[in-house]
C-alpha cells in the first residue's frame, strides 16, 4: 500500500471509531432514558429513546458499508483486518443494545398505565451498570485497552445478580397478589433486557481482546472441550 494510500485508510479508520464512538454514546442515552422513563414515571422521555433508535439505525448502515467498502478495496492485513472485522460486529452490538432500551419503553408504557408496584432500587442499578459497561468497553477500543475490557467481562456477573435478585423480589409479589402479575412480568422483562445490554457490552469487550491480541476470548469451555477431543 503506498503512502498516500495509508494515509487515506488511515483517515477511513479514524473515521469509523468516531462513528463507533458517536454510536455507542446514542445507546447509552436510549439506557440512560428509558430507565429513568420508567423511575421517574415519565412518558415523555420515551420520544427521545425513540428519535435516537432511528439515527443508530441510520448509523449501522452507515458503519456496515464503510467497512465493508474498506475490506474490499484495501486488502487490509492483521490488527486493520482485525478493526474492520470488530467494527462491524460492535456495530451490531450496539444496533442491538438500541432495540433493547427500545423495549425497556415499551415495558415502560405497561407499567405507568398502572399504579407503583414498588420503589425501584435494583432496576436502575442495573441501568447504570449496564450502560457504564457499554461506554467502558469503548473506551478500551479506542483505547486498546486489553485490562479495562477484561474488567468490563467480569462486571457482567454484577447485573446477573440484580437481575436474580430482581425476579426473586418480583416472584414474591406475584405470588402473593395476582393483581400485580402484569405489573411483575413487565418488570422482570426490564431486568431481562437490562442484562442482553450487559451481554452486548460483554461481546464488544471480547471483540477488542480480539482486535489488539488476535485471540478469540467467546465459549471457552467450548474450545476446551474441542481440545479434548482431539
Amino acid at each position: 500500500m503506498s503512502l498516500h494510500h495509508q494515509r487515506a485508510f488511515d483517515k477511513g479508520l479514524d473515521d469509523l471509531k468516531r462513528k463507533l464512538l458517536h454510536m455507542a454514546d446514542v445507546a447509552e442515552d436510549m439506557i440512560d432514558k428509558s430507565v429513568e422513563e420508567l423511575v421517574k414515571r415519565d412518558g415523555a422521555l420515551a420520544d427521545p429513546v425513540r428519535d435516537h433508535e432511528q439515527e443508530l439505525n441510520r448509523l449501522q448502515i452507515e458503519i456496515d458499508e464503510q467497512a465493508l467498502m474498506m475490506l474490499a478495496t484495501q486488502q487490509p492485513v492483521a490488527q486493520d483486518l482485525r478493526f474492520l472485522v470488530a467494527a462491524m460486529k460492535i456495530n451490531s452490538d450496539l444496533e442491538r443494545i438500541g432495540d433493547l432500551a427500545m423495549n425497556i419503553t415499551q415495558n415502560a408504557q405497561v407499567l405507568l398505565a398502572q399504579p407503583p408496584l414498588k420503589p425501584l432500587i435494583d432496576i436502575p442499578r442495573m441501568g447504570d451498570t449496564s450502560g457504564k459497561m457499554v461506554r467502558e468497553s469503548m473506551d478500551a477500543l479506542i483505547n486498546r485497552d486489553v485490562i479495562k475490557a477484561q474488567a468490563v467481562i467480569m462486571k457482567d456477573d454484577e447485573v446477573d445478580a440484580l437481575k436474580n435478585q430482581v425476579i426473586r423480589e418480583l416472584l414474591t409479589y406475584m405470588i402473593g397478589d395476582t393483581q400485580t402479575i402484569e405489573r411483575g412480568l413487565a418488570l422482570i422483562l426490564v431486568s431481562r433486557h437490562l442484562e442482553r445490554i450487559a451481554d452486548h457490552a460483554v461481546n464488544i469487550a471480547q471483540d477488542v481482546i480480539y482486535m489488539v491480541q488476535g485471540r478469540d476470548v467467546r465459549h471457552p469451555r467450548a474450545r476446551v472441550n474441542a481440545a479434548a477431543s482431539k
